[in-house]
Parts: C-alpha cells; structure tokens; sequence
C-alpha cells in the first residue's frame, strides 16, 4: 500500500473576510459633524420638460420633424431607400426633414465617397438648421439639440449616437433595418400605423 500525497484541490482558493478599514468610520463622522452643524445637503434635481407625459413626449405629433445624421443619408442611399417616400412609409404622416449645418459640413469634408449624399442633403426639401457650436462634430449638435428641444424625431445609424440619445427621454430614434426605416420609442398614440420593433 502506497501513501496517499496530500495535494491541494484544483483551483481551491482560501476564504478570507473583508478586511476593516476606516474608511466608513471617517464618512460616518463627517456626517455626523455636519448634521451637527445644521448644514444639510442640497440636491439638485434635473428638470423634465412639461411636455413629458410621463415618458411619452406630447409635443411629437404629425407632421414630424426629424433630425437626420449624416450616416443615416448614406446607408439609405446604400439600402437604396428615398428618404422622403421612406419617411412617409415609416411614420405614415407628412414628415418635415431637418439638417442642421454641422451635418452638411462633415458631409462635405469626408469627400467623394459622400458626394451623393450630399446633392441629395442640398435638396429644398431639406430644412437647414444653423448652429452656434465651432467644429463639426455632429453627434454632440444633434444631442444638445434634442436634449433642449424635444419636438425633434432623430434618424441615425450610428450606435453611439442612439446609446447617448436613448438616454434622453421622450426623444425617438429612426434607424434602417432590414432594408426599411423602424422607429423605436415613439407612443403608439401618435403613430398610427408605423411598423414597431
């Protein structure tokens, strides 16, 4: 008979508590020496617009105004969707397409490759918006606009866009999948008929 070879358990780690620290004690302390004090904290609160109900946004209602990004022409002309018929199609309303300068400038400096777009985003139907901002970076324009107004529906492709702007309430995004426009976070009251997620 063999001796048995003590040998530690495959992946066995040992438990050890949490360690004390004084950390906690000193927060506790200082809260203690400001209630003491009489000074209490003052938190400060965002405000909503008044036009959020809840978190449907009143002020959309036909026609539409929607905010276009510079990538959302590009990937329609390339999916080969007419804005305007695929605007028309999505929210089944009369939609006004709005582009502010920042869009049409980035547009223009990336080059041939948007050349295209571009004639098609010089259109009359297209609404230009000027803005105040310097540069030409569209995304943050387009989410300081929304955030002060909340009248606008924004088209994009762009993934981060739509990640900063789904933290905005009551705004809706429209993006192209599968070949068409989709709407996502628009109530249903106001859409009618368009096609959900």
């Amino acid at each position: 008979m063999g001796k048995r070879k003590n040998r530690s358990k495959f992946a066995a780690v040992k438990r050890m508590g949490p360690a004390k620290s004084e950390a906690p004690e000193k927060k506790k302390r200082k809260v203690e020496a400001k209630k003491k004090d009489g000074e209490e904290e003052v938190k400060h609160v965002e405000r909503h617009s008044s036009a959020l109900f809840f978190k449907y946004n009143t002020q959309l209602g036909p026609p539409y105004q929607v905010l276009v990004d510079t990538n959302f022409i590009h990937f329609a002309l390339k999916n080969k969707i007419d804005v305007f018929k695929g605007l028309m199609d999505c929210l089944y309303a009369e939609c006004i397409p709005f582009i502010p300068e920042c869009v049409m400038a980035e547009m223009e400096k990336l080059g041939p490759k948007y050349k295209v777009g571009l004639k098609i985003a010089k259109d009359p139907r297209f609404n230009r918006l000027p803005c105040t901002h310097k540069g030409t970076y569209a995304d943050d324009c387009l989410v300081e606009r929304v955030t002060r107004h909340k009248c606008y529906i924004v088209a994009t492709c762009d993934r981060d866009l739509r990640r900063r702007i789904r933290k905005i309430p009551g705004v809706p995004i429209m993006y192209i999948q599968a070949h068409k426009f989709t709407i996502e976070r628009l109530p249903e009251a106001t859409m009618g008929g368009a096609p959900r997620i």
